[in-house]
């Protein structure tokens, strides 16, 4: 199964709370991540974007 498939076989409630639950670096709290791509991951999928606050480059691992 692709990244983006098993991102998608995520409930959808589920994957608004994990878009909302990233740690930012730069803003040392969590934040929304924005225009982020999905990539499979030896542990499950990792999404890679940006933070919605400052614009750094955050990711987060979703196991599967």
């Amino acid at each position: 199964m692709d990244a983006n498939k098993k991102w998608l076989s995520i409930p959808k409630d589920i994957r608004s709370q994990i878009r909302d639950n990233v740690f930012c670096a730069r803003c040392l709290d969590v934040a929304t991540i924005n225009s982020f791509t999905i990539e499979e991951d030896k542990f499950g999928i990792v999404l890679k974007g940006k933070c919605k606050k400052c614009g750094h480059e955050v990711a987060r691992l979703v196991e599967k």
